[in-house]
């Protein structure tokens, strides 16, 4: 029996509806379309149980609505699937009538993310200096950044964006063979290290500046290659991240991403604020495939407790 089957269709707009038959539900389908969040911290937004709202979630992801992803002891909930959610929302939005349903909860998922934001920023301006020492954690960086170059070369660097350059690392290692090499973080710190270190070595040739990777202060298309190393586990919308370094990318130009495979080391989220406990090879390509990109897994390099993946999005 096909889905075309007029009691398949039947079944499955019942399902949809019974599934945003509670308030609750629907506030959730609405906070997550703004920010990923984990289980706790949509608790935390509408002052509920954890296990009423896992519940919840259950219900949601059952009906294609959000998707729930385990990293370690947290469970994170993001959007759905898109065919679904667009008419979805469009009915609420109809029926809200201009007004904004989760006022409330939009103000308290502020101070979540300025949180987020605040700690992540606490730690890079107090580890800055120790920075190019602390992502060597998986023990496999020259492996890594040998098969980073090589990525980026075929069939040429051409213009380079690193996003979150840290202390210029990748720009260090491109730059010579780029036609321009530009280099943004948000952390003022890690951009003076960056610049005196590549004035130290030599380089005059690439340009670092503040910027948010959430927001890009470029045009669209204006990079052939795109690269974020070991950056996007910091990042509390790793699928917006990639879709604004996506915009930036020319026709033809490949985005290409080094961070940590899946893992369970809790500690990391306290001890380095990690975000992200890495990341699993179908949710990486679902975000590049979301972002309009050809997704590919390029390499895997296992060292002692974490292994590092590099993916390629093509434009």
């Amino acid at each position: 029996m096909t889905i075309e089957d007029p009691s398949k269709l039947v079944e499955r707009a019942h399902e949809l509806f019974a599934a945003l038959a509670d308030p609750t539900r629907v506030r959730i389908l609405l906070l997550v379309r703004d920010l990923e969040l984990s289980v706790g911290e949509l608790a935390e937004i509408l002052d509920q149980s954890q296990p009423r709202v896992s519940r919840h979630v259950r219900i949601l992801a059952e009906a294609g609505l959000v998707r729930r992803q385990k990293e370690g002891a947290w469970v994170f909930v993001g959007q759905g699937d898109g065919a679904v959610l667009a008419p979805v929302h469009g009915l609420i939005t109809a029926v809200a009538g201009g007004g904004d349903p989760i006022a409330a909860e939009r103000a308290r998922l502020g101070q979540v993310r300025a949180e987020r934001q605040r700690r992540i920023d606490g730690w890079f301006e107090s580890n800055a200096g120790e920075w190019d020492l602390l992502r060597r954690l998986g023990g496999q960086d020259t492996q890594v950044e040998d098969a980073l170059v090589a990525a980026a070369r075929l069939p040429g660097v051409g213009r380079l964006l690193d996003i979150g350059t840290g202390t210029g690392r990748v720009l260090e290692l491109l730059s010579a063979e780029a036609d321009s090499a530009t280099g943004i973080d948000r952390s003022p710190e890690m951009l003076r290290l960056a610049r005196g270190k590549l004035a130290g070595g030599g380089n005059q040739t690439a340009d670092v500046r503040q910027a948010d990777m959430r927001a890009l202060p470029f045009p669209d298309g204006g990079f052939d290659t795109v690269t974020l190393h070991q950056v996007l586990h910091f990042a509390d919308e790793p699928a917006a991240v990639i879709a604004e370094a996506a915009r930036v990318l020319a026709p033809g130009g490949k985005l290409l991403v080094a961070d940590y495979a899946a893992h369970g080391l809790e500690e990391l989220r306290t001890r380095f604020q990690h975000a992200r406990l890495g990341f699993e090879d179908k949710a990486m390509q679902d975000y590049l495939g979301m972002a309009g990109l050809q997704p590919r897994l390029l390499s895997t390099h296992p060292g002692p407790e974490l292994t590092v993946n590099i993916w390629e999005g093509r434009r």
